[in-house]
C-alpha cells in the first residue's frame, strides 16, 4: 500500500454559492459537543458523516468545523489555506514545544524538515536494519512460553529502543523506556482532556490529576535533557539525527538554539514512540484475535526465509505481513484525530470556512467509513492486494498524512512494524490471559486499555 500526495482536483465556487455547514446535534450548555467527545469520541466522530461532508461543532465556547469526507481531508492537508494549528496542536505544545518540526509552520518548518529528512531517506533505512532485527528478535527471546506479557510496557520498550539506537545512537536501557512509557500514558491522556474541554484556568489548579500530569511532563523533558547532555559530554559526533541537530544552522546561518534542539528531540522520540508502540499493541491484538492471519504470516516468513530468522532484507518480500500491518492501522489508527486552522477566508467542498476557524477530522472515522470500504469493520488484509486496492477511494487511507506534513518516518516505521510482526508470529501464537482488556483506550492516540498475552510456542 502506498500513500499518495497528489493534489486533488478542486472546484471553484463563487462567494454567493458557498454554504454554511450544518451544526451537529446533541450539544449541551457550556461544554457543547465536548461532552460527547469525552464520553464516546469515536462513535461521535464516525456519526458526523451522516450529517454532511463538513459539520460545525461547539467545543466549549469555540466553533470547530469537522470534515468527514476523504477527498476533503486530502484537500485540507494539501491546501496552503490551512496550517498546523488548532486544539490538538495547542494541547500538544505542552509536550512538543513550539520550536520542533511537529508544531512549526512556514519557513521554520521547511528548514527543520531539511535537517531531519536525510535520516529517513529510503536509501538510509537499510542502515538501521541490523538494529531493528536485533530488537525484534530480542522480544522473542525475552518473552517466555506460558508467561504473561504486559504488552503496553513491552511495546513501548521496543519502540523507544529502536528510535533511540537508530536515530540518537543512545544506550537506552529498559529503565528509561519504562519512564517514557509511564510518563507518556499520563501526558497523552491529560492533553486529550485539555483539547476537548478547553477550560484553561482549571488545569492550573493544584488538583491531583493536574499534579500527576505536570510530574509526568517534567519527567519527559528531563529525559530529553539527559539525552542531549550525554551526547555533548561524550564529544562524539556519530552520523545520526542528534548530531545533525547539534550541527544545524538557522535561517541566518547561526547554530539553532538549545530550545529548538530540545523540542526536536522530543518530537523525534516521544510522538514516534507513542504511535509505533500503540500500533505494535494493536498488531499483537490482531495476531491473537485472528490466528488464521497469524498462521499466514508465519507461513509467508517460512517461505521467504527457509527457516532462518527473519531479516530486514526480507521485509519487502513479506507482502501479506505488510498488508496485516496496514489493515491493523486502518481499523485502529494510533493517530485518530487531527486539526488544522484556516489562515484566510476560504472554502472546503463548497462550504464557507472563515479565517481563524479550527478544523478537525478523524482518520479513525474516515478509514472505517462504509461509503469507502465494503464490509468496513471486517479485518481483511487482502483488501490491500494490488487487484483490490484500487477500490479504496483516494485519501480514504493516509496513515502517515500527505503533503508537506507527511510523516518523514513512514518507511522507517513500516519496516520495523513489519519486521516485529514477522518475528513474533513466526515463533509464537498468542492467547489473552485473565484480566486482559483489549478495549480501545482513547487519548491523543488509540491503544488497548491493558493488553496482556500468553505466548505459546509454535
Amino acid at each position: 500500500m502506498t500513500v499518495e500526495s497528489v493534489k486533488p482536483e478542486t472546484q471553484i465556487y463563487a462567494e454567493s454559492e458557498l454554504r454554511e455547514p450544518p451544526v451537529a446535534g446533541g450539544g449541551v450548555p457550556l461544554l457543547g459537543h465536548g461532552w460527547k467527545l469525552v464520553r464516546d469520541p469515536l462513535s461521535f466522530m464516525a456519526a458526523l458523516r451522516e450529517h454532511g461532508d463538513v459539520v460545525r461543532l461547539k467545543l466549549g465556547p469555540k466553533t470547530v468545523y469537522a470534515v468527514t469526507a476523504p477527498d476533503l481531508t486530502g484537500a485540507l492537508a494539501l491546501s496552503t489555506d490551512f496550517k498546523i494549528d488548532g486544539p490538538l496542536w495547542e494541547s500538544l505544545e505542552a509536550l512538543l514545544g513550539k520550536e520542533g518540526v511537529a508544531t512549526a509552520n512556514g519557513p521554520r518548518h521547511r528548514r527543520q524538515r531539511r535537517t531531519i529528512q536525510p535520516a529517513f531517506r529510503l536509501d538510509a533505512i537499510p542502515a538501521y536494519g541490523p538494529i531493528m532485527e536485533e530488537e525484534a528478535h530480542a522480544l522473542t527471546v525475552r518473552w517466555r512460553p506460558g508467561e504473561t506479557v504486559d504488552c503496553t510496557s513491552e511495546s513501548f520498550r521496543v519502540a523507544v529502543r529502536i528510535a533511540a539506537r537508530c536515530l540518537l545512537r543512545g544506550d537506552f536501557m529498559d529503565e528509561r523506556a519504562e519512564r517514557l512509557c509511564v510518563a507518556l500514558a499520563t501526558v497523552f491522556r491529560g492533553m486529550y482532556r485539555r483539547m476537548v474541554i478547553p477550560a484553561g484556568p482549571l488545569y492550573r489548579l493544584p488538583l491531583p490529576p493536574n499534579r500527576k500530569f505536570n510530574r509526568a511532563l517534567a519527567d519527559l523533558h528531563a529525559l530529553v535533557d539527559e539525552i542531549v547532555a550525554e551526547r555533548r559530554a561524550s564529544g562524539q559526533r556519530p552520523d545520526d539525527l542528534l548530531t545533525a541537530l547539534l550541527e544545524a544552522k538557522d535561517e541566518n546561518g547561526e547554530p539553532i538554539g538549545e530550545q529548538e534542539i530540545h523540542d526536536q528531540v522530543v518530537a523525534i522520540l516521544t510522538p514516534g514512540s507513542e504511535t509505533v508502540a500503540s500500533t505494535i499493541m494493536w498488531l499483537l491484538q490482531v495476531l491473537t484475535e485472528h490466528p488464521e492471519h497469524a498462521d499466514r504470516v508465519a507461513a509467508e516468513v517460512e517461505s521467504v526465509t527457509g527457516g532462518r530468522p527473519v531479516a530486514f532484507e526480507d521485509v519487502r518480500k513479506l507482502r501479506h505481513t505488510n498488508n496485516v500491518v496496514v489493515e491493523a492501522m486502518r481499523l485502529r489508527p494510533a493517530v485518530w484525530i487531527l486539526t488544522r486552522r484556516a489562515v484566510t477566508d476560504t472554502e472546503l467542498g463548497g462550504y464557507r470556512i472563515p479565517a481563524g476557524a479550527d478544523i478537525v477530522y478523524s482518520p479513525y472515522a474516515i478509514q472505517r467509513d462504509p461509503k469507502s470500504y465494503a464490509d468496513n469493520l471486517r479485518f481483511d488484509p487482502d483488501r490491500w492486494l494490488p487487484e483490490r486496492v484500487k477500490e479504496v477511494p483516494k485519501y480514504a487511507m493516509n496513515p502517515f498524512s500527505v503533503g508537506n506534513r507527511k510523516c518523514p518516518s513512514d518507511h522507517f516505521s513500516m519496516a520495523q512494524l513489519t519486521l516485529i510482526t514477522a518475528a513474533l508470529a513466526t515463533k509464537y501464537r498468542f492467547e489473552q490471559v485473565s484480566g486482559s482488556n483489549d478495549a480501545t483506550r482513547v487519548g491523543i492516540t488509540l491503544r488497548p486499555h491493558d493488553l496482556r498475552l500468553r505466548p505459546v510456542s509454535r
